[in-house]
Protein backbone atom coordinates (compact mmCIF):
# COMPACT_ATOMS: atom_id res chain seq x y z
CA UNK A 1 0.00 0.00 0.00
CA UNK A 2 2.86 2.35 0.82
CA UNK A 3 4.41 1.95 -2.62
CA UNK A 4 1.03 2.72 -4.24
CA UNK A 5 0.68 5.82 -2.03
CA UNK A 6 4.14 6.97 -3.13
CA UNK A 7 3.22 6.47 -6.81
CA UNK A 8 0.03 8.48 -6.30
CA UNK A 9 2.01 11.25 -4.56
CA UNK A 10 4.62 11.33 -7.36
CA UNK A 11 1.89 11.42 -10.01
CA UNK A 12 0.12 14.20 -8.14
CA UNK A 13 3.34 16.23 -7.96
CA UNK A 14 4.01 15.65 -11.66
CA UNK A 15 0.50 16.82 -12.52
CA UNK A 16 0.95 19.92 -10.37
CA UNK A 17 4.25 20.72 -12.10
CA UNK A 18 2.63 20.25 -15.53
CA UNK A 19 -0.27 22.52 -14.52
CA UNK A 20 2.16 25.15 -13.19
CA UNK A 21 4.20 24.95 -16.41
CA UNK A 22 1.09 25.25 -18.60
CA UNK A 23 -0.17 28.17 -16.49
CA UNK A 24 3.23 29.87 -16.84
CA UNK A 25 3.15 29.49 -20.63
CA UNK A 26 -0.46 30.73 -20.77
CA UNK A 27 0.39 33.80 -18.69
CA UNK A 28 3.52 34.43 -20.78
CA UNK A 29 1.53 34.08 -24.03
CA UNK A 30 -1.21 36.36 -22.71
CA UNK A 31 1.35 39.01 -21.75
CA UNK A 32 2.96 38.75 -25.19
CA UNK A 33 -0.40 39.23 -26.94
CA UNK A 34 -1.24 42.22 -24.71
CA UNK A 35 2.16 43.73 -25.49
CA UNK A 36 1.67 43.27 -29.24
CA UNK A 37 -1.85 44.75 -29.02
CA UNK A 38 -0.41 47.82 -27.28
CA UNK A 39 1.79 48.51 -30.31
CA UNK A 40 -0.81 47.75 -33.00
CA UNK A 41 -2.37 50.82 -34.59
CA UNK A 42 -0.03 53.02 -36.69
CA UNK A 43 0.11 50.53 -39.58
CA UNK A 44 -3.69 50.18 -39.54
CA UNK A 45 -4.01 53.92 -40.12
CA UNK A 46 -1.46 53.61 -42.93
CA UNK A 47 -3.22 50.56 -44.42
CA UNK A 48 -6.33 52.64 -45.12
CA UNK A 49 -4.41 54.38 -47.90
CA UNK A 50 -3.94 50.97 -49.53
CA UNK A 51 -7.69 50.25 -49.66
CA UNK A 52 -8.92 53.72 -50.54
CA UNK A 53 -11.43 54.54 -53.33
CA UNK A 54 -8.56 54.81 -55.82
CA UNK A 55 -8.03 51.09 -55.30
CA UNK A 56 -11.72 50.46 -55.99
CA UNK A 57 -11.42 52.27 -59.33
CA UNK A 58 -8.20 50.65 -60.58
CA UNK A 59 -8.99 47.16 -59.24
CA UNK A 60 -12.51 47.12 -60.69
CA UNK A 61 -11.18 48.36 -64.06
CA UNK A 62 -8.43 45.74 -64.05
CA UNK A 63 -10.74 42.86 -63.12
CA UNK A 64 -13.57 43.74 -65.51
CA UNK A 65 -11.24 44.25 -68.50
CA UNK A 66 -8.52 41.64 -67.96
CA UNK A 67 -10.11 38.96 -65.77
CA UNK A 68 -7.69 37.65 -63.09
CA UNK A 69 -4.58 38.62 -65.10
CA UNK A 70 -3.48 41.57 -62.92
CA UNK A 71 -3.74 40.03 -59.43
CA UNK A 72 0.06 39.60 -59.41
CA UNK A 73 0.37 43.41 -59.53
CA UNK A 74 -1.47 43.59 -56.19
CA UNK A 75 0.87 40.99 -54.65
CA UNK A 76 4.11 42.68 -55.71
CA UNK A 77 2.82 46.16 -54.91
CA UNK A 78 2.00 44.92 -51.41
CA UNK A 79 5.49 43.42 -50.97
CA UNK A 80 7.01 46.76 -51.98
CA UNK A 81 4.61 48.58 -49.64
CA UNK A 82 5.62 46.42 -46.66
CA UNK A 83 9.30 47.12 -47.38
CA UNK A 84 8.78 50.89 -47.72
CA UNK A 85 6.51 51.25 -44.69
CA UNK A 86 8.99 49.30 -42.57
CA UNK A 87 11.77 51.63 -43.68
CA UNK A 88 9.61 54.67 -42.89
CA UNK A 89 8.75 53.32 -39.42
CA UNK A 90 12.42 52.52 -38.76
CA UNK A 91 13.45 56.07 -39.72
CA UNK A 92 10.86 57.53 -37.33
CA UNK A 93 11.86 55.22 -34.46
CA UNK A 94 15.62 55.65 -34.93
CA UNK A 95 15.67 59.45 -35.30
CA UNK A 96 12.66 60.50 -33.22
CA UNK A 97 11.55 62.67 -36.19
CA UNK A 98 9.32 62.11 -39.21
CA UNK A 99 10.64 61.93 -42.78
CA UNK A 100 9.75 65.53 -43.81
CA UNK A 101 11.43 66.86 -40.64
CA UNK A 102 14.57 64.86 -41.43
CA UNK A 103 14.52 66.19 -45.00
CA UNK A 104 14.45 69.74 -43.62
CA UNK A 105 17.63 68.90 -41.65
CA UNK A 106 19.48 67.14 -44.48
CA UNK A 107 18.54 68.99 -47.68
CA UNK A 108 18.71 72.67 -48.64
CA UNK A 109 15.76 75.02 -48.09
CA UNK A 110 15.23 75.33 -51.85
CA UNK A 111 15.13 71.52 -52.21
CA UNK A 112 12.65 71.28 -49.33
CA UNK A 113 10.31 73.77 -51.00
CA UNK A 114 10.45 71.63 -54.16
CA UNK A 115 9.80 68.49 -52.09
CA UNK A 116 6.87 70.21 -50.41
CA UNK A 117 5.28 71.17 -53.77
CA UNK A 118 5.62 67.60 -55.09
CA UNK A 119 4.30 66.10 -51.84
CA UNK A 120 1.34 68.49 -51.81
CA UNK A 121 0.44 67.54 -55.40
CA UNK A 122 0.47 63.93 -54.23
CA UNK A 123 -1.69 64.82 -51.23
CA UNK A 124 -4.17 66.65 -53.52
CA UNK A 125 -4.40 63.64 -55.86
CA UNK A 126 -4.95 61.44 -52.81
CA UNK A 127 -7.60 63.75 -51.35
CA UNK A 128 -9.39 63.79 -54.69
CA UNK A 129 -9.62 60.00 -54.77
CA UNK A 130 -10.65 59.68 -51.15
CA UNK A 131 -13.22 62.46 -51.15
CA UNK A 132 -14.81 61.31 -54.41
CA UNK A 133 -15.07 57.75 -53.11
CA UNK A 134 -17.03 58.72 -50.01
CA UNK A 135 -19.26 61.02 -52.06
CA UNK A 136 -20.09 58.35 -54.64
CA UNK A 137 -20.70 55.82 -51.85
CA UNK A 138 -23.34 58.03 -50.19
CA UNK A 139 -24.90 58.75 -53.58
CA UNK A 140 -25.15 55.06 -54.50
CA UNK A 141 -26.33 53.72 -51.16
CA UNK A 142 -28.69 56.46 -49.98
CA UNK A 143 -29.46 58.25 -53.29
CA UNK A 144 -28.23 61.57 -51.88
CA UNK A 145 -27.48 64.05 -54.71
CA UNK A 146 -23.75 64.09 -55.47
CA UNK A 147 -23.11 67.66 -54.33
CA UNK A 148 -24.81 67.17 -50.96
CA UNK A 149 -23.15 63.75 -50.59
CA UNK A 150 -19.85 65.58 -51.04
CA UNK A 151 -20.68 68.04 -48.28
CA UNK A 152 -21.72 65.16 -46.00
CA UNK A 153 -18.39 63.42 -46.66
CA UNK A 154 -16.59 66.62 -45.69
CA UNK A 155 -18.55 67.00 -42.44
CA UNK A 156 -17.92 63.41 -41.30
CA UNK A 157 -14.24 63.75 -42.17
CA UNK A 158 -14.12 66.86 -39.97
CA UNK A 159 -15.55 64.80 -37.10
CA UNK A 160 -13.00 61.98 -37.53
CA UNK A 161 -10.12 64.47 -37.63
CA UNK A 162 -11.50 66.26 -34.56
CA UNK A 163 -11.21 62.98 -32.61
CA UNK A 164 -7.42 63.38 -32.79
CA UNK A 165 -7.96 65.89 -29.98
CA UNK A 166 -8.44 62.85 -27.69
CA UNK A 167 -5.17 61.28 -28.81
CA UNK A 168 -3.89 59.22 -31.73
CA UNK A 169 -5.35 56.00 -30.28
CA UNK A 170 -8.89 57.40 -30.64
CA UNK A 171 -8.30 57.90 -34.37
CA UNK A 172 -6.64 54.47 -34.60
CA UNK A 173 -9.75 52.86 -33.11
CA UNK A 174 -12.10 54.62 -35.57
CA UNK A 175 -9.88 53.76 -38.55
CA UNK A 176 -9.55 50.11 -37.45
CA UNK A 177 -13.34 49.80 -37.19
CA UNK A 178 -13.72 51.26 -40.71
CA UNK A 179 -11.06 48.85 -42.06
CA UNK A 180 -13.02 45.99 -40.47
CA UNK A 181 -16.20 47.24 -42.20
CA UNK A 182 -14.43 47.29 -45.59
CA UNK A 183 -12.97 43.80 -45.02
CA UNK A 184 -16.28 42.24 -43.92
CA UNK A 185 -18.13 43.90 -46.81
CA UNK A 186 -15.77 42.41 -49.38
CA UNK A 187 -15.80 39.05 -47.63
CA UNK A 188 -19.57 39.00 -48.19
CA UNK A 189 -19.25 40.01 -51.85
CA UNK A 190 -16.47 37.51 -52.66
CA UNK A 191 -18.51 34.73 -51.01
CA UNK A 192 -21.45 35.59 -53.29
CA UNK A 193 -19.26 35.93 -56.42
CA UNK A 194 -17.92 32.32 -56.32
CA UNK A 195 -14.67 32.96 -58.26
CA UNK A 196 -12.43 30.42 -59.99
CA UNK A 197 -9.85 29.94 -57.22
CA UNK A 198 -7.51 27.96 -59.47
CA UNK A 199 -7.20 30.95 -61.85
CA UNK A 200 -6.84 33.28 -58.87
CA UNK A 201 -3.86 31.30 -57.55
CA UNK A 202 -2.26 30.97 -61.00
CA UNK A 203 -2.49 34.70 -61.82
CA UNK A 204 -1.24 35.68 -58.38
CA UNK A 205 2.04 33.85 -59.08
CA UNK A 206 2.50 34.28 -62.86
CA UNK A 207 2.83 37.89 -64.16
CA UNK A 208 1.13 38.87 -67.44
CA UNK A 209 0.21 42.11 -69.25
CA UNK A 210 -2.24 41.48 -72.10
CA UNK A 211 -1.78 44.91 -73.78
CA UNK A 212 -0.88 48.60 -73.35
CA UNK A 213 -4.13 49.43 -71.58
CA UNK A 214 -3.42 46.65 -69.07
CA UNK A 215 -0.06 48.32 -68.45
CA UNK A 216 -1.84 51.63 -67.78
CA UNK A 217 -4.18 49.94 -65.28
CA UNK A 218 -1.24 48.11 -63.68
CA UNK A 219 0.57 51.44 -63.14
CA UNK A 220 -2.65 52.78 -61.61
CA UNK A 221 -2.76 49.76 -59.30
CA UNK A 222 0.82 50.45 -58.24
CA UNK A 223 -0.03 54.10 -57.60
CA UNK A 224 -3.13 53.10 -55.65
CA UNK A 225 -1.34 50.47 -53.58
CA UNK A 226 2.02 52.08 -52.75
CA UNK A 227 1.10 55.57 -51.53
CA UNK A 228 3.61 58.45 -51.15
CA UNK A 229 1.71 60.38 -48.46
CA UNK A 230 1.63 57.49 -45.97
CA UNK A 231 5.36 56.91 -46.37
CA UNK A 232 5.67 60.39 -44.87
CA UNK A 233 2.91 59.80 -42.31
CA UNK A 234 4.10 56.44 -40.92
CA UNK A 235 7.36 57.93 -39.65
CA UNK A 236 5.23 60.33 -37.57
CA UNK A 237 2.61 57.83 -36.31
CA UNK A 238 5.21 55.63 -34.59
CA UNK A 239 6.36 58.53 -32.39
CA UNK A 240 3.60 58.09 -29.79
CA UNK A 241 4.76 54.50 -29.09
CA UNK A 242 8.37 55.48 -28.28
CA UNK A 243 9.28 54.54 -24.69
CA UNK A 244 12.97 55.45 -24.52
CA UNK A 245 16.06 56.59 -26.43
CA UNK A 246 18.17 53.49 -25.83
CA UNK A 247 18.89 51.11 -28.70
CA UNK A 248 17.19 48.29 -26.77
CA UNK A 249 13.93 50.26 -26.50
CA UNK A 250 14.11 51.19 -30.18
CA UNK A 251 14.83 47.59 -31.25
CA UNK A 252 11.84 46.34 -29.29
CA UNK A 253 9.66 49.11 -30.74
CA UNK A 254 10.78 48.31 -34.30
CA UNK A 255 10.16 44.59 -33.77
CA UNK A 256 6.59 45.27 -32.61
CA UNK A 257 5.98 47.74 -35.42
CA UNK A 258 7.03 45.12 -37.97
CA UNK A 259 4.30 42.84 -36.60
CA UNK A 260 1.84 45.76 -36.87
CA UNK A 261 2.87 46.33 -40.50
CA UNK A 262 2.67 42.67 -41.53
CA UNK A 263 -0.81 42.23 -40.03
CA UNK A 264 -2.28 45.49 -41.37
CA UNK A 265 -0.70 45.37 -44.83
CA UNK A 266 -1.71 41.77 -45.46
CA UNK A 267 -5.31 42.61 -44.56
CA UNK A 268 -5.04 45.41 -47.16
CA UNK A 269 -3.61 42.93 -49.69
CA UNK A 270 -6.52 40.51 -49.18
CA UNK A 271 -9.08 43.30 -49.63
CA UNK A 272 -7.37 44.58 -52.81
CA UNK A 273 -7.10 41.08 -54.24
CA UNK A 274 -10.78 40.52 -53.40
CA UNK A 275 -11.71 43.63 -55.43
CA UNK A 276 -9.97 42.28 -58.54
CA UNK A 277 -11.32 38.76 -57.98
CA UNK A 278 -14.93 39.92 -57.54
CA UNK A 279 -14.71 42.19 -60.59
CA UNK A 280 -13.29 39.34 -62.71
CA UNK A 281 -15.75 36.74 -61.41
CA UNK A 282 -18.81 38.96 -61.86
CA UNK A 283 -18.15 41.54 -64.59
CA UNK A 284 -15.57 39.92 -66.89
CA UNK A 285 -17.37 36.58 -66.69
CA UNK A 286 -20.57 38.25 -67.92
CA UNK A 287 -18.82 40.21 -70.68
CA UNK A 288 -19.16 43.59 -68.94
CA UNK A 289 -16.47 46.27 -68.99
CA UNK A 290 -17.16 48.45 -65.96
CA UNK A 291 -16.07 52.08 -66.34
CA UNK A 292 -17.89 53.77 -63.44
CA UNK A 293 -18.42 53.06 -59.76
CA UNK A 294 -22.16 53.58 -60.29
CA UNK A 295 -22.13 50.86 -62.94
CA UNK A 296 -20.22 48.52 -60.63
CA UNK A 297 -22.76 49.07 -57.84
CA UNK A 298 -25.81 48.84 -60.12
CA UNK A 299 -24.61 45.71 -61.91
CA UNK A 300 -23.85 43.76 -58.74
CA UNK A 301 -27.48 43.74 -57.59
CA UNK A 302 -29.06 41.93 -60.58
CA UNK A 303 -26.11 39.52 -60.79
CA UNK A 304 -25.52 38.73 -57.10
CA UNK A 305 -28.45 40.27 -55.21
CA UNK A 306 -29.07 43.39 -53.12
CA UNK A 307 -26.73 42.21 -50.33
CA UNK A 308 -23.73 42.47 -52.66
CA UNK A 309 -24.52 45.97 -53.91
CA UNK A 310 -25.25 47.13 -50.36
CA UNK A 311 -21.95 45.71 -49.10
CA UNK A 312 -20.12 47.42 -51.98
CA UNK A 313 -21.69 50.79 -51.13
CA UNK A 314 -20.89 50.45 -47.42
CA UNK A 315 -17.28 49.48 -48.21
CA UNK A 316 -16.92 52.49 -50.50
CA UNK A 317 -18.23 54.89 -47.85
CA UNK A 318 -16.00 53.41 -45.12
CA UNK A 319 -13.02 53.60 -47.48
CA UNK A 320 -13.69 57.21 -48.49
CA UNK A 321 -14.24 58.49 -44.95
CA UNK A 322 -11.27 56.71 -43.35
CA UNK A 323 -8.78 57.48 -46.12
CA UNK A 324 -9.93 61.10 -46.30
CA UNK A 325 -9.11 61.54 -42.61
CA UNK A 326 -5.72 59.85 -43.10
CA UNK A 327 -5.00 62.15 -46.06
CA UNK A 328 -5.63 65.17 -43.84
CA UNK A 329 -3.22 63.85 -41.19
CA UNK A 330 -0.55 63.20 -43.85
CA UNK A 331 -1.00 66.67 -45.33
CA UNK A 332 -0.36 68.30 -41.96
CA UNK A 333 2.84 66.25 -41.45
CA UNK A 334 4.03 67.27 -44.94
CA UNK A 335 3.39 70.98 -44.36
CA UNK A 336 4.86 71.10 -40.86
CA UNK A 337 7.93 69.05 -41.77
CA UNK A 338 9.26 70.39 -45.06
CA UNK A 339 8.62 74.14 -44.77
CA UNK A 340 7.25 74.53 -41.23
CA UNK A 341 3.87 75.83 -42.43
CA UNK A 342 0.98 75.11 -40.10
CA UNK A 343 -2.49 75.49 -41.62
CA UNK A 344 -5.55 74.62 -39.52
CA UNK A 345 -6.85 71.15 -40.40
CA UNK A 346 -10.39 72.42 -41.03
CA UNK A 347 -9.19 75.09 -43.46
CA UNK A 348 -7.07 72.53 -45.30
CA UNK A 349 -10.06 70.19 -45.52
CA UNK A 350 -12.20 72.93 -47.09
CA UNK A 351 -9.46 73.65 -49.64
CA UNK A 352 -9.05 69.98 -50.59
CA UNK A 353 -12.83 69.54 -50.92
CA UNK A 354 -12.99 72.07 -53.75
CA UNK A 355 -11.32 70.00 -56.58
CA UNK A 356 -13.67 67.08 -55.91
CA UNK A 357 -16.74 69.35 -55.82
CA UNK A 358 -15.62 71.00 -59.10
CA UNK A 359 -15.29 67.57 -60.74
CA UNK A 360 -18.77 66.63 -59.47
CA UNK A 361 -20.19 69.94 -60.72
CA UNK A 362 -18.61 69.54 -64.18
CA UNK A 363 -20.04 66.02 -64.49
CA UNK A 364 -16.63 64.37 -65.04
CA UNK A 365 -16.68 60.59 -64.58
CA UNK A 366 -15.44 60.09 -60.97
CA UNK A 367 -13.98 56.66 -61.72
CA UNK A 368 -11.84 58.01 -64.58
CA UNK A 369 -10.67 60.86 -62.33
CA UNK A 370 -9.81 58.28 -59.65
CA UNK A 371 -7.70 56.19 -62.04
CA UNK A 372 -5.83 59.28 -63.29
CA UNK A 373 -5.15 60.40 -59.71
CA UNK A 374 -3.59 57.00 -58.94
CA UNK A 375 -1.36 57.20 -62.04
CA UNK A 376 -0.22 60.66 -60.86
CA UNK A 377 0.65 59.18 -57.46
CA UNK A 378 2.86 56.53 -59.06
CA UNK A 379 4.89 59.34 -60.68
CA UNK A 380 5.35 61.07 -57.31
CA UNK A 381 6.25 57.84 -55.46
CA UNK A 382 10.01 57.79 -56.31
CA UNK A 383 10.54 61.10 -54.43
CA UNK A 384 9.89 59.85 -50.85
CA UNK A 385 11.67 56.56 -51.66
CA UNK A 386 14.86 58.40 -52.70
CA UNK A 387 14.60 60.73 -49.67
CA UNK A 388 14.28 57.75 -47.31
CA UNK A 389 17.21 55.93 -48.90
CA UNK A 390 19.42 59.01 -48.68
CA UNK A 391 18.68 59.54 -44.97
CA UNK A 392 18.42 55.90 -43.84
CA UNK A 393 21.91 54.95 -45.01
CA UNK A 394 23.56 57.67 -42.88
CA UNK A 395 24.92 56.26 -39.62
CA UNK A 396 25.30 59.76 -38.12
CA UNK A 397 21.50 60.16 -38.35
CA UNK A 398 20.27 56.60 -37.88
CA UNK A 399 22.93 55.22 -35.52
CA UNK A 400 22.85 51.40 -35.35
CA UNK A 401 19.63 51.43 -37.37
CA UNK A 402 21.30 52.71 -40.55
CA UNK A 403 20.41 50.66 -43.62
CA UNK A 404 22.69 47.78 -44.50
CA UNK A 405 23.95 47.69 -48.12
CA UNK A 406 21.46 44.93 -49.03
CA UNK A 407 18.50 47.03 -47.79
CA UNK A 408 19.75 50.04 -49.75
CA UNK A 409 20.07 47.94 -52.92
CA UNK A 410 16.49 46.67 -52.56
CA UNK A 411 15.26 50.25 -52.05
CA UNK A 412 17.17 51.44 -55.13
CA UNK A 413 15.70 48.57 -57.19
CA UNK A 414 12.16 49.53 -56.12
CA UNK A 415 12.80 53.17 -57.08
CA UNK A 416 14.24 52.11 -60.46
CA UNK A 417 11.24 49.83 -61.14
CA UNK A 418 8.73 52.60 -60.36
CA UNK A 419 10.63 55.18 -62.46
CA UNK A 420 11.04 52.75 -65.37
CA UNK A 421 7.34 51.81 -65.34
CA UNK A 422 6.36 55.47 -65.35
CA UNK A 423 8.73 56.21 -68.25
CA UNK A 424 7.20 53.34 -70.26
CA UNK A 425 3.72 54.63 -69.44
CA UNK A 426 4.65 58.10 -70.73
CA UNK A 427 6.03 56.58 -73.95
CA UNK A 428 2.90 54.47 -74.52
CA UNK A 429 0.66 57.48 -73.83
CA UNK A 430 2.44 59.88 -76.22
CA UNK A 431 2.81 57.30 -79.00
CA UNK A 432 -0.91 56.54 -78.83
CA UNK A 433 -0.41 52.89 -77.81
CA UNK A 434 -2.93 53.22 -74.95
Amino acid sequence: MRSEDNIIKVDTRSLDRIKEKNLYHEVKFSKKIKEIMRYLGPAFIVSVAYIDPGNFATNISGGSKFNYALIWVILWSNIMAIFLQTMSAKLGIATGHNLPQMCSKVFSRRANWAFWVVAEIGAMATDLAEFLGGTVGFYLLFHIPMFYAGLLTGVITFIICYMEKYGQKAVEFIITVLVAVISISYLIVIFLAKPDWGQVGLNTIIPSLPNGEAFFIAIGMLGATVMPHVIYLHSQLVQCRCEGDSDECKKKHLKMEKIDIIVAMNIAFLVNAAMVVVSAAVFYKNGMVVSTLEQAHGTLEPLLGSMSSGAFGIALIASGLSSSAVGTMAGQVIMDGFVNISIPVNLRRIITMLPALIIIGLGINPMYALVLSQVALSFILPVPIIQMLKISQRKDLMGNFANKPFTTVIGILIAIIVIALNAILLYLTFTGSI
